[in-house]
């Protein structure tokens, strides 16, 4: 019987049909199954890549249908009257100093970070936006477009995150306008006083040098001059549409076409001295044009709109004055990242007396308490950037010469990654004093490693015990640290790095008690992005803001009276779709103020009481994800193909180098943290989110499960729980292994059923036979099956969700798409069989390139199959001969018929594999 699989209705009828089968026969694996019908369909004519490619048009437009959906329903809604209403109902008209502590403090710092996440071209990313704001259609032209994938540069990136900060900075705009202008309905005498401050944007796009190389000082730079003159140009629009013959406007638009003129001039190669002496005298010469600090057009501003009578130009001019005090003289607040080693390398040429003490020693604090009291300022220029070849130091400088001749007045972030130790902060407080930016430069280390986690309580116990850390602190007005999802989520797992973070949060709470900072602010950010993976919060906005910051953490802080600023993260283009409009923005905003969760000192939630079953069931889930995580099982399974799944969706490297006798120990630790969330997703079951959750429980269900019930927290991670487990599937990930399975190949045209293919599957039986992937998988796939009928016990204990025919349809798209990614695996394996064998050239042989195929390193294997089978050779005609010959002829075409029946087929069912990757993704609602 020949199967019909011409639409994806059919493939998800297939599949509903193949899935029955598991009753009679437990390990049956209808996803598998629907890909090999695919496969026999193609590889026996009834199918080509044509068809396999409408196919693909398809998923990938629902996939982006399904995205938009979920867009719209974590902001919306969106409508920008219903947000106007909701602005409205928000806004208090009884206390006007209740009103003013609201909105004088920002309740979000919003940082726009750009970690390998741009996934959908510039047309999809439109479509998406303009269907979950309007509601239009995504029609099949965005996905049949064609349209090329941009190169995911560094300036690419940064352009994106400027887009999206601009979206954010109109929409937060009218928002502090309409609450102005509500203020002066309310209290007449009081309202222009007010110095609005609901949000603060930060951005790290060209400042992050952690785990990277790429980035040259000067191009740091350069993007701050760049940004400085965007957002002067801004300034003045927006001053024009309030008083078109303002005076000021003169003034903005100067020093606007001051900072572009010195942006391109650190746009060039400015590696001789002579073009750097150039350009950096250019920029600090004084000039007339030149503007480092807006506090004297700031006190214009507010001067002018106390005078005014006209209760709507004194607003806009207040609320322009306020957009200038969040953002100064740039687009956002930069965010520079170093890592804790960079910053150790740096402070051991200034260790003159012993330059290899133990930076984790007591002597090392007490030399460095010594170098700190007794430090200088010390004056720099770019001649020093230039010279300097430590990249810490490097990034001190570079904010010295930002603080000094573009933008005096806006404070710098220094972020310090993989931060265990006080030592590595006092060492960051020695640079910021030695090159006088103390005052504006807030220092914080980042928590995301399991040991950060889990010994950062005692780090910030002994950091707030110092005393010139305390006298900073109070010179900055806050304490900054930082916690990251992404790497926790890697290496401990979602649920348990949650639940470590809130119990560091509690701890900073204790210890700026106890150290009396409590006259400061405590800044906390969180850098998770928008999947599962990265610790969002699937379930809405008040999930999403209560979900890394959770109502028991905020209670530490309120109940010791510390002011808390919450920071997080929109990370790349997944993040940036929710500022990808003006009605998105306004939205997201909108939502972040109805949505916050409030701070109070009391928390009565049994989550933090019933410690007997909570420390237990965290401590038992992070001991499962443990076990996942440093298994050779585990890390062989994630790392065996898995890169070869996903697109380039960034400018920072995926995976670091290795050749290819080394993917086979290939480490997790090798590749980053969203590739490896990535990976999860496209493999169909997210581990890192789920696991460990039913074994956790298991032998105390009913405790667990009243608990679970009875607490917020608890609801929070269930939801999280229930969302990633409707998506997952471990008959997927079983299928993966199966594809390398020696037994299958020698099978298929077992009783003559594909005799075309009897010699490929042959070929591919005998390579495959000592092959351990089959293995990994099938033991990865046991040890989820056991531990999700442990999670599904669990839920038994609640009322059933009920199961949407949307959720359904998602799972049905999710399953087609996998199924037809295997036929196109199983598709390139074949053709790479069946490759006429040739010799070794290159050190390149046969065999690498079926094991590059095997992994999926499918454009390495691409580049060596044209090297062994050109397509045009020289032909005499190229060249200007005297003397005749008749040999050769002219008539050699070389290997045409190879690259066309093998080679090409290859290339073309590979791009189509990661556009279904692409659909997959969007069907999990973000990239990694």
């Amino acid at each position: 019987m020949t199967l019909l699989l011409n639409t994806v209705s059919d493939l998800g009828e297939r599949l509903q049909e193949l899935h029955a089968r598991t009753r009679e026969t437990p390990l049956f694996n209808p996803v598998f199954q629907l890909g090999l019908d695919v496969s026999r369909a193609l590889e026996g004519g009834v199918m080509d890549l044509d068809a396999v490619e409408r196919l693909v048009e398809e998923l990938e437009c629902s996939s982006l249908k399904a995205r938009a959906r979920r867009l719209e329903r974590l902001v919306g809604p969106v409508a920008p009257a219903a947000n106007r209403a909701a602005l409205q109902e928000r806004l208090g008209k009884d206390d006007f100093e209740a009103f003013w502590a609201e909105w004088e403090t920002p309740r979000l710092h919003a940082v726009f970070t750009a970690h390998p996440t741009f996934l959908l071209t510039p047309a999809q990313t439109d479509a998406v936006a303009a269907a979950a704001s309007s509601g239009s259609e995504i029609g099949r032209e965005v996905c049949a477009s064609g349209e090329q994938r941009p190169s995911v540069t560094l300036d690419y990136e940064h352009a994106q995150a400027m887009q999206a900060i601009a979206h954010a900075q109109d929409a937060r705009r009218d928002i502090v306008r309409e609450a102005m202008l509500h203020a002066a309905g309310c209290w007449p005498d009081q309202w222009k006083g007010l110095r609005p401050l609901p949000f603060r944007f930060a951005t790290w796009v060209g400042y992050d040098m952690d785990g990277r190389t790429d980035i040259k000082w000067y191009t740091s730079i350069r993007f701050r001059l760049a940004e400085k003159a965007d957002r002067l140009a801004r300034y003045a629009d927006e001053l024009a549409a309030i008083d078109p013959a303002h005076g000021l406007i003169g003034t903005l638009n100067a020093a606007c076409e001051h900072a572009a003129r010195s942006a391109a001039d650190f746009g060039g190669d400015l590696t001789s001295p002579k073009a750097l002496s150039e350009a950096a005298n250019r920029l600090t010469a004084d000039d007339p044009a030149k503007l480092t600090s807006l506090a004297a057009i700031i006190a214009q501003l507010e001067g002018e709109a106390q005078a005014a009578e006209d209760t709507g130009k004194a607003a806009s001019l207040l609320t322009l004055a306020a957009a200038m005090r969040a953002d100064g003289l740039g687009m956002a607040h930069v965010h520079f990242r170093v890592n804790a080693k960079q910053l150790h390398n740096a402070i051991r040429t200034h260790l003159h007396e012993n330059p290899e003490l133990d930076l984790a020693s007591k002597g090392a604090m007490a030399t460095l308490r010594k170098m700190l009291k007794e430090v200088s300022p010390r004056r720099t220029n770019f001649a020093s950037l230039a010279i300097e070849s430590s990249t810490a130091t490097r990034q001190f400088l570079a904010m010295a010469q930002i603080l000094g001749h573009i933008d005096a007045d806006t404070p710098i972030r220094m972020l310090i990654a993989e931060c265990e130790q006080p030592s590595t902060i006092l060492s960051a407080l020695y640079f910021a004093r030695l090159f006088g930016i103390e005052d504006k430069v807030d220092v914080s280390p980042l928590f995301e490693t399991e040991s950060a986690l889990e010994h950062g309580g005692r780090f910030l116990e002994a950091l707030c015990a110092e005393a010139q850390y305390r006298d900073y602190a109070r010179l900055r007005g806050r304490v900054c640290i930082q916690t990251g999802f992404s790497d926790a989520g890697r290496f401990v797992g979602q649920i348990p790095a949650s639940l470590a973070i809130e119990r560091l949060q509690g701890r900073l709470a204790q210890a700026m008690e106890r150290h009396g900072l409590t006259d400061v602010a405590a800044l906390i950010f969180n850098t998770h992005g928008e999947s599962m993976g990265r610790g969002a919060h699937p379930s809405g906005f008040a999930d999403r803001l209560a979900w890394p910051m959770s109502a028991w953490a905020r209670s530490r802080f309120a109940r010791v009276g510390v002011a808390l600023e919450p920071e997080v993260s929109f990370q790349g283009g997944d993040g940036y779709l929710a500022f990808a409009n003006p009605d998105l923005a306004r939205a997201t905003l909108t939502r972040i103020i109805t949505d916050s969760p409030e701070s109070s000192p009391e928390n009565d939630d049994p989550f933090y009481t019933r410690t007997d079953i909570s420390l237990d069931f965290y401590r038992a889930i992070r001991a499962h994800q443990r076990r996942h995580l440093r298994s050779a099982t585990y890390s062989r399974a994630v790392t065996a193909f898995g890169l070869g799944l996903l697109n380039s969706t960034g400018s920072r490297v995926s995976r670091r180098q290795s050749d290819l006798s080394a993917d086979r120990d290939m480490n997790l630790r090798q590749i980053r943290a969203i590739p490896h969330n990535a990976i999860l997703q496209q493999l169909g079951y997210p581990v890192n989110v789920i696991s460990g959750i039913g074994s956790a429980a298991d032998g105390n269900y009913e405790e667990v499960a009243a608990l679970l019930a009875e607490s917020e927290r608890g609801q929070q991670l269930l939801r999280l729980a229930r969302a990633s487990n409707a998506l997952a599937s471990i008959k997927t990930v079983a299928a993966h292994g199966e594809l390398f399975n020696s037994a299958y190949w020698a099978s298929r045209p077992y009783r003559g059923t594909e005799p075309h293919l009897s010699a490929a599957c042959e070929v591919l039986a005998e390579y495959l036979t000592k092959d351990d992937r089959t293995g990994v998988y099938r033991r990865l796939a046991s040890r989820l099956r056991v531990d999700a009928l442990k999670l599904h016990r669990l839920l038994d204990h609640f009322p059933p969700e009920e199961q949407s025919l949307a959720l359904q349809d998602t799972r049905r798209m999710i399953g087609a798409a996998q199924a037809l990614r295997l036929a196109l695996m199983q598709h390139m394996f074949l053709k790479a069989v069946s490759v006429p064998v040739f010799s070794r050239a290159n050190d390149i042989s046969r065999e690498d390139v079926l094991e590059m195929v095997f992994s999926l390193r499918v454009d390495d294997a691409l580049a060596q199959l044209r090297r062994a089978f050109p397509t045009h050779f020289p032909s005499p005609s190229d060249f200007a001969m005297d003397a005749p010959a008749d040999y050769p002829d002219g008539s050699i075409e070389g290997y045409v018929q190879i690259a066309r029946d093998y080679i090409n087929p290859i290339e073309r069912a590979y791009a189509l594999m990661l556009r279904l990757s692409v659909a997959i993704a969007n069907q999990f609602g973000a990239h990694g």
